[in-house]
């Protein structure tokens, strides 16, 4: 599958190679909302909840990352249902209200095509509780109605092509890219606002493995910090 990796790596290259501006500050905001002691929420409808849940309680991963998770919006609890209901308006503030926001804390706010309604007023309800905000979507769709870069204060184009899969098979076309492409944003931003944040004298909160000598320990420390403020640890 030389070929699929190769379309990979192309779109990962093309952000870092055009998304830098966007990219730094983002960055930016993460290293702030360590340092000040704030969540990191993300949120996706479908399969775009999937960057969130890769970043979350991990080896490697930051213990103040806490993804938003409504059944109704992910694909375990009926996928067709839950790709109807993205597109239904006067859901994303409530959502949001049951993980409390503060204006410490910043979201992440992933969809490919930037159009279903959910994600796009999750922006807005965002903004309106004080909640900064980066968005990560595909300008190839701006002219198709994606306009989720429009509504956060921060855009990462995510660069996957009009209609996300690159793979001819046939008449149809497979393997997607918005997965790969949003994992690395998410956890390019994380690593970095991590360092940036040590650089500035706060020791950033990272899960280890729990299957290293000490692992368990340090992470049941971590966790009596944010059981409680991280809704699904």
């Amino acid at each position: 599958m030389s070929e699929y990796l190769t379309k990979i790596t192309e779109c990962l290259a093309e952000i870092e190679r055009e998304e830098g501006e966007s990219l730094a500050k983002a960055i930016r905001l993460v290293a702030d909302t360590v340092k000040n002691g704030g969540l990191i929420f993300t949120f996706g409808c479908g399969h775009s909840h999937l960057p969130g849940l890769d970043a979350f309680y991990r080896a490697g991963g930051l213990a103040n990352v806490s993804p938003i998770l409504d059944t109704d919006l992910m694909l375990h609890n009926g996928a067709a249902k839950s790709s109807r209901m993205e597109k239904m308006g006067g859901i994303a503030a409530e959502i949001l209200r049951r993980y409390t926001p503060s204006k410490k804390d910043m979201i992440f706010i992933f969809s490919a095509s930037g159009k279903n309604l959910v994600p796009i007023e999750m922006a807005e309800a965002a903004r309106e509780v004080g909640l900064r905000s980066v968005g990560v979507s595909s300008l190839a769709y701006a002219e198709k109605g994606g306009r989720l870069h429009g509504c956060v204060d921060i855009a990462i184009d995510c660069k996957v092509p009009y209609g996300d899969a690159c793979m001819p098979v046939g008449e149809a076309t497979m393997g997607g890219l918005s997965t790969y492409a949003a994992c690395f944003i998410l956890n390019t931003c994380l690593i970095e606002g991590a360092r940036l944040a040590l650089s500035e004298g706060t020791l950033p909160p990272v899960y280890i493995s729990g299957n290293v000598e000490g692992g368990r320990e340090h992470n049941v420390t971590l966790e009596t910090l944010y059981v409680g403020r991280v809704k699904h640890l």
